[in-house]
Order: C-alpha cells, then structure tokens, then sequence
C-alpha cells in the first residue's frame, strides 16, 4: 500500500481532478475523506481545495467558468500560471476512457489513509486512557468511509430535481408523433419494441430509428443478428439519401454527401443468430466506451433471436428472459434501447396488430417501456403504405393507430397523425388499397393478353 497520491504520477492525479469535476456522484462518495495534502503540487492542492468548497456551498461539481473567476482571485503570479497550465490538462481529461477505474483506485487510497490515521489515532489512545468504545468508533467510521452515500431520491428534498431538464434525458425517434406520445422519445434505461410479421421492415423501422438519431447528433450502435454489417449499412446510406438499395453503387457521392452533414455517428457490430446473448452486447459495450467511444442508443436487431443464458425450457420463457436482460442494459448503461419482435403468422392478414398477435411471449409487452406495431398487407406493400399502432406506452396514451408512408426500397417513413394533411393524404391511399390492388391485377392481365 502506498502512502503518497504521488506515487501514481502526475496524469494519475490530474484525472483524479477531473473525476471530482465531472462526476458528482464520485465526489459525493469521497468528499469526507478527501485531503488535498496528498496531491503534490501547490496548484493541485489549491484546484482540489476549491472542488471541495464550491461542493460545500452548492452540493455541485465545480465548472470552467467558476475556476476562471477564483484563478483570476489569486495573487501570487507563479501559481496563479500553474493553476492555469493544471486546468487546461484536466479538462483535456473529461472524456478519458478510464476514469471510472482512476475513481477507484482514488477511493481506495483515500480509505486506507483514512483506516491508516484511524489505527495511529487508536495506538494513542489505547497508551493514553483505553477507551476501547472510542476506538471502535474510530475504527467503525474509518472503515466506512467513502462508501455510497447516495441512498437514493429523497421525495421532499429532491423535488427540483424531478422537474429538471436532466430527470429523464430522451433520444427523440425523428418523428413528431412518436416523440410526442414518449415525451421526447426513449430515455436513459427504457427499451423499445417494434412488433411487426416477417417480411413486412422490421428492421427499415429500427435503421430509421437509429439514422434520425444521428441527424439529431446522436451516436448509436447497431447490433445485427441476420443481415451483415456492410448490409445494414447499405440501408443507412439509402435513409440517408432516398436512393433504392440496389441503385446505391451509382450514387457514392451522394452517400458521402449526406455523410459529411451528419452530426452523429454509427457503429455495426454483427453477431450470427443466436450466437450473442445481451451479455455479449454488455461486454461489447463496456469495451467501446473503455476505448472513448461515445453511445446514446443502442438498436439491436432483433432480440428473438438473441440466445437466452437463464436456462429457460421453454421458448416463451427464454424470450421473456431475454427482454428482461435488455432493460437491464438499457438500465446498466443508461441508454435507450430499441429492438424489435416478431409477429404471428395470422398477424399478417389484420389491418391493425393488437399485442396478442406478439410471438411467443407476452412478457415482452410487460417488460418493455414502449411497444408499437406495423402492419402491411400485400396492397399496402405495393402503395408504400402501412400503419403503426400504439400496443403500450408508459409515458402517455396507447391504443392509437397511425397511418404512414413505409417504402423499403429506400427507407423512407414517415408516421402522420390520421387528422393532418399528410394523415388524411395516407389514410386516402390505405382505403383505396383494394381498387390499387384490382388495377395492378388488371393491368398484369392486359400485359399478359399483349403478350399472346
């Protein structure tokens, strides 16, 4: 065990700094047992000192804009000029991948400093009047220093911070009425499903999802159980441009066009059909942000198709496993995670798909945040139509279908609330899908007259 912060290096202690900068919750933990003496520069003791005061006062972490005021309050020129040159190395350090372990480590140290003086306190005592209860209280504190201290949300006290912009942060789904019933879309913790039959866009529903995403700035990760990484990718590129999958090669300069605007970005990580288990994809995670990688969202196509590691017998068992260890992601991480289900075979013949047309097990609805299904027949493929119901939602109203426009050449999907004009325009179309479906027939039979 080490008794000097120093014996770390210098780097160590500037993203100890740092972590008190940006994680509050890490400063709250280590806050009564932190001791600025143990950095080794006058400037990092002064930088430490004025995290722990401005925590005091505001219960906050220290920002920029304050060090700026309290550095331009010191008088002594030489350390007025390594406070400066010290900061600018902190905040080049927010964003190190392992700060979480440099947290740790801090921890530890600071708590065996703290048992370290406790002991020393203890020999004195004992030598001086043999108050054993002393002593045991001494050590019984020094042991528990720098444990949780966050026992969770105090209904009274923390009233502002349930109406703060930060409460529940959202990753919107770039369409109006969606994000409208969600609140602004899914946020941190919360798993989203798409229930659709085979064949009908499954997963052009999950790649819009994830590219209106990435309008928004958003940086998404994409796991694939069916289709190669090169494949999705392929899908992007046509959201993203509005040219057909199969046109693509002829228009690669659009795609890096629309590319260069993008303000988020996007990882594809391929794993064959139930090879992967969520416990695959958490480790995937949790390697991408150790090397910096940034994630908002995950989009994981699609969770029938994960392998269940519960043991569960039966199929609806394994799959209720599944969903349930994919909200526990969503929750570990702190993201919004969307995936999407199958549909029944009789799914395939109903204008609106209810919840009881779920494959399998009706523990997905359960578990999950938000659910709403597409449905498309033949007539609705061949219009570019279809209509997505709202099966649950647990920020708002649910039971509402939706008309839309759904083309899977290109991607292009939009969601219209039934009583606006683009509604109305879609709904139009989905009604007269029965005379769109007696014309094409129709037209194929003169074809097929011509030809004799």
């Amino acid at each position: 065990m080490t008794d000097k912060l120093q014996d770390f290096g210098h780097t160590f202690q500037i993203k100890s700094i740092a972590s008190l900068m940006k994680n509050q919750s890490f400063l709250e933990q280590i806050h009564d047992i932190l001791d600025e003496k143990h950095y080794d520069s006058d400037s990092l003791k002064w930088i430490v000192k004025e995290c722990k005061k401005y925590y005091d006062e505001y219960r906050k972490c220290i920002t920029l804009d304050v060090f700026k005021v309290k550095t331009s309050e010191v008088e002594n020129d030489i350390l007025k000029t390594s406070i400066v040159e010290n900061l600018k190395e902190v905040f080049r350090h927010l964003e190190s991948p392992d700060l979480e372990y440099i947290q740790d480590r801090t921890i530890e140290f600071f708590k065996n400093q703290t048992l370290k003086s406790a002991i020393i306190q203890s020999v004195d005592i004992m030598e001086s009047k043999g108050d054993f209860e002393q002593i045991k209280r001494l050590v019984d504190d020094a042991l528990n220093a720098g444990t949780e201290r966050n026992i969770g949300h105090e209904y009274i006290e923390h009233i502002e911070d349930r109406y703060s912009e930060t409460a529940r942060t959202t990753v919107p789904t770039g369409w109006d009425v969606i994000d409208d019933l969600t609140q602004g879309g899914l946020g941190g913790g919360e798993l989203g499903v798409i229930v659709a039959p085979a064949g009908v866009g499954k997963t052009w529903v999950l790649a819009a999802i994830g590219a209106n995403s990435m309008k928004k700035g958003r940086h998404i990760v994409h796991y694939t159980l069916e289709l190669n990484e090169a494949y999705v990718g392929l899908r992007y590129d046509s959201i993203f441009t509005g040219v057909a999958n199969q046109n693509l090669k002829y228009h690669k300069d659009d795609v890096q066009s629309e590319m260069d605007k993008l303000k988020g970005d996007l990882v594809i990580k391929y794993y064959p059909t139930k090879s992967a288990s969520v416990n695959t994809l958490s480790a995937h995670l949790k390697r991408l942000t150790t090397l910096g990688t940034k994630v908002d969202m995950v989009v994981v196509d699609y969770a029938d198709i994960l392998k269940d590691t519960g043991g569960a017998r039966e199929v609806r068992h394994a799959l209720g496993n599944i969903y349930e260890d994919l909200r526990g992601m969503a929750g570990e991480f702190q993201i919004p995670v969307w995936t999407a289900s199958q549909a029944n075979r009789s799914a395939l013949d109903e204008d609106v798909i209810e919840a009881t047309k779920v494959s399998e097990s009706y523990q997905k609805i359960m578990t999950a945040d938000f659910v709403m299904s597409l449905s498309r027949k033949v007539e609705d493929k061949i219009g570019n139509t279809g209509r997505f119901h709202v099966i649950k939602n647990r920020f708002g109203p649910d039971g509402i279908t939706f008309p839309a426009k759904v083309n899977t050449n290109t991607g292009k999907m939009e969601i219209y609330e039934g009583n606006s004009v683009g509604g109305k325009e879609q709904q139009g179309k989905i009604d007269n899908r029965d005379n769109l479906m007696k014309k094409m027939l129709s037209n194929r039979y003169e074809d097929l007259m011509a030809d004799e």
